[in-house]
């Protein structure tokens, strides 16, 4: 019976190998299995959106990065969009009842299961639109976000914006107001002794107005009067009775005064413009305080007081970056501000440190050499990331814009801005103790308007329990306000703008 061990022997053998064999294939199976659902885990954790007349931006917060596709379709306008690993889930349905009835570029969405894992998006548009679609890396409290920006075709002209909304203020309306006739105090003052009733290289000042400096050229020496030169009338004719000479040996010492006055050459009034920068906005919601309160709500609520206050004045203009709760990337801001020719530029913030006990008012302008501390420093750096969270599309920079506001030949603008900073800070302290008695100086990307007087005020430390408390109050947001007009006025008064072509 040799034959019965060999036999035992060789069944032995052959039984681990058969189950060897049934755990690859067991393993092999589960895989298969689990693979589909370990590619459709990402799931969505929020939508969000954010209409404004620059551009409306959609948001998906998602657990992990997906994979997009896209496509324009006509008549009627539409964007379609793909995305990849995905089911409908309640939340991803929610985007529809989110699309409001005044949003200036979606009329509405319809969201469903295009094929398996794929859902599609369908936007119908009201007009055709530029879509960027992007993803962007989790940072801060965000997660993965895939973004939707739907930009118009023709861009939005920051200053034919405001005329149709009936906020821009022409230079033809500042020419009148100045045209008024001069408080009384207002006449002598021509032929005082300091100028031995020289005719003055300064603008007359409207009503509640700034001086305005006429570019160089435009003095008497350089525009004589001509001889039987006339004025214009209301009804474009020259006016005889102002043509015609007096009489030498008729002329009293006073008329001489006021025919000089009437005559005086070189007389220029333009509008001053001032770019107001409410802080982050949209995903970006700046510091938040210890009550919930957010940075972004704040500073809007201040810019838009300090707006009305400026408005007051008859040869003042604001422009806002951000009018309502969207988010504006920080190129784009100083970008604005050099479309409508500012005279100057404000940034309003809330400052925030890990510190609640920190407490005070600041004013910053740029640094071209580093910062004045290293808490300015801090702050720059924290400020600078609103791009990251607030979400830019960092594929589609404008190269042209980046090499001005990169430009560091700005020596001019940093010590306006010192001169104009100086004079906000200085009316600031009467309200509100000031974090640092001098301004400070840090590398703000926000400042960087080579041709522009720039800077950034943080009102006060929202991080500061009893300081967002008066952030709050309505009353402390009317005072900063104000403090903020009177160091303006002051800067203006003794730094009148130069008179120049609009380039707007």
């Amino acid at each position: 019976m040799p034959s019965t061990p060999f036999l035992r022997t060789e069944s032995l053998n052959a039984k681990p190998v058969a189950r060897r064999t049934i755990l690859k294939a067991g393993g092999t199976l589960l895989l298969s299995v689990l693979a589909p659902q370990l590619a459709h885990a990402a799931q969505i954790l929020a939508v969000r959106v954010w209409p404004a007349d620059d551009y409306t931006r959609v948001t998906l917060e998602n657990d992990s990065d997906l994979k997009t596709s896209h496509f324009l379709v006509k008549d009627p306008e539409r964007l379609v969009v793909d995305i990849e690993g995905l089911e409908l889930n309640p939340t991803l349905k929610s985007l529809v009842a989110k699309i409001q009835s005044n949003d200036p570029y979606i009329k509405q969405v319809r969201v469903g299961q295009n094929r398996p894992n794929v859902v599609r998006l369908v936007f119908d548009l009201k007009e055709e639109v530029k879509p960027q679609v992007f993803t962007l890396a989790p940072v801060g409290n965000y997660k993965h976000r895939l973004i939707f920006d739907l930009y118009p075709v023709k861009a939005v002209d920051p200053i034919a914006a405001m005329i149709e909304k009936g906020e821009w203020s022409s230079d033809s309306k500042s020419a009148t107001a100045a045209a008024q006739p001069a408080a009384p105090a207002a006449t002598p003052a021509a032929a005082t002794p300091a100028n031995n009733g020289a005719p003055s290289n300064t603008a007359a000042v409207p009503p509640g107005g700034i001086a305005v400096q006429p570019p160089a050229g435009t003095g008497p020496a350089a525009h004589p009067a001509l001889p039987g030169a006339v004025d214009a009338g209301q009804n474009g004719k020259p006016d005889l009775a102002a043509a015609k000479p007096e009489p030498k040996h008729e002329a009293k010492p006073e008329n001489k005064t006021e025919q000089r006055a009437e005559t005086r050459p070189g007389k220029v009034t333009r509008m001053i413009t001032i770019a107001l920068d409410p802080g982050h906005g949209g995903e970006d919601p700046g510091a938040i305080g210890a009550r919930g309160s957010r940075e972004k709500d704040i500073v809007l609520a201040i810019a838009k007081r300090l707006k009305a206050r400026i408005e007051e004045h008859p040869n003042m203009r604001v422009m806002l970056t951000r009018d309502g709760d969207y988010f504006v990337p920080l190129p784009t801001r100083v970008e604005k501000a050099r479309k409508v020719d500012a005279d100057l530029f404000v940034s309003i913030h809330a400052d925030a440190f890990v510190q609640p006990s920190a407490r005070g008012s600041s004013v910053f302008v740029l640094s071209e050499k580093g910062a004045s501390s290293t808490a300015a420093r801090w702050l720059a750096n924290k400020e600078n990331q609103a791009d990251l969270i607030g979400g830019a599309n960092v594929k589609t920079p404008d190269k042209q814009l980046a090499s001005v506001l990169f430009d560091l030949s700005t020596t001019a603008q940093i010590n306006d801005s010192m001169k104009v900073g100086k004079a906000v800070l200085g009316e600031i302290g009467g309200i509100n103790k000031l974090h640092k008695g001098s301004v400070e100086q840090a590398g703000f990307a926000v400042l960087k308007a080579p041709d522009i007087p720039s800077i950034l005020i943080e009102t006060a430390f929202i991080s500061n329990p009893e300081e967002e408390a008066r952030l709050l109050d309505n009353a402390y947001q009317e005072q900063i306000a104000s403090a903020i007009v009177k160091g303006i006025k002051s800067y203006f008064a003794k730094n009148p703008p130069l008179a120049k072509s609009r380039q707007t």
